[in-house]
């Protein structure tokens, strides 16, 4: 049983992604072996479209204990960029594992799209976008650029334990992102992993790293 001191784990999924991704199952496995819970709240709150990181962080904020309880958040990709923004505005969250965090994420996205794509989400609001959740293309509001815009990451600032694991082949958020983010704060520490965005050849040594970082048996018994 979770003792009343322990902390409240919380795991925060990618853009288009959802509680039933590789990840999210296997760590809420490897939690459960030790009698701990993580909570995986659907970031998608069955309105993808509408998605912006602001929802999001008030989304998760909702889901915290009552203080003085600690939380600490795990997030992976978008959701590493929001679990950033929560540990910056609630001082409840002691503790952040990052899972190649989406830092930079408008940098390494927009390009991809294309000005006039760009452009032309700008005038019909809605982009279709690719729900690896759903296996299928869903509209995205524009307002989620625009939110995003608001978010000035050199705001994240609070000095709060991280331990940010990335792949350096990592094709989506590239891995200097998180080295940019690592070199200005002295609280991060980063592991470069061998691996792509998605991390799926790892688990095993992602789950060893958590372990460490948040001083939990690797193994239950």
């Amino acid at each position: 049983m979770q003792s009343s001191d322990e902390p409240t784990y919380i795991y925060l999924h990618g853009f288009a992604s959802s509680p039933k991704s590789a990840k999210a199952r296997y760590l809420g496995d490897r939690f459960a072996a030790l009698g701990l819970s993580l909570k995986i709240p659907d970031l998608n709150q069955g309105d993808f479209s509408n998605l912006t990181l602001t929802r999001q962080i008030k989304q998760v904020a909702a889901e915290f204990p009552p203080p003085p309880s600690s939380i600490t958040l795990i997030g992976s990709s978008f959701g590493g960029l929001t679990a950033a923004w929560l540990a910056q505005m609630y001082p409840q969250v002691q503790r952040l594992i990052l899972l190649a965090p989406a830092f930079q994420f408008l940098q390494h996205w927009l390009p991809k799209l294309g000005e006039e794509q760009l452009q032309r989400w700008q005038v019909e609001v809605y982009l279709p976008v690719y729900h690896y959740g759903e296996m299928k293309k869903m509209p995205l509001n524009y307002r989620f650029i625009e939110d995003i815009l608001e978010y000035a990451e050199q705001q994240l600032q609070r000095a709060v334990p991280t331990l940010i694991l990335h792949g350096v082949d990592d094709e989506v958020i590239p891995i200097q992102a998180s080295r940019d983010f690592a070199a200005e704060r002295p609280w991060v520490k980063l592991l470069e992993i061998d691996s792509d965005h998605a991390l799926g050849n790892v688990q095993a040594e992602i789950w060893e790293a958590i372990c460490q970082f948040c001083q939990l048996p690797s193994n239950p018994g």
